[in-house]
């Protein structure tokens, strides 16, 4: 096959995607960890990192706020993972 043959079979990108992929720090993060999926260890560590900093800074009310907001994404990963 031919590399023109392989750019017609990758599949269209959604629009969501596709504005995800424009915006500056987004983009690139899905970008990098498309070409390199160990990257996405780099960026857990990152974020660990962040809520350390933050729960330093702000106390409680930092883990608090990130529990919460974690909610609807364990929701819908116990969906996903119950689904036949």
């Amino acid at each position: 096959m031919t590399a023109q043959s392989f750019e017609t079979l990758r599949p269209a990108r959604s629009p969501l995607s596709r504005f995800l992929r424009a915006l500056p720090v987004v983009g690139r993060v899905i970008r990098e960890i498309e070409r390199e999926i160990d990257t996405i260890y780099y960026l857990i560590v990152i974020l660990l990192t962040a809520l350390v900093l933050a729960v330093q800074a702000w106390g409680l009310a930092a883990l608090v706020v990130t529990a919460v907001s974690l909610v609807p994404v364990i929701f819908v990963l116990l969906i996903w993972i119950t689904l036949p």
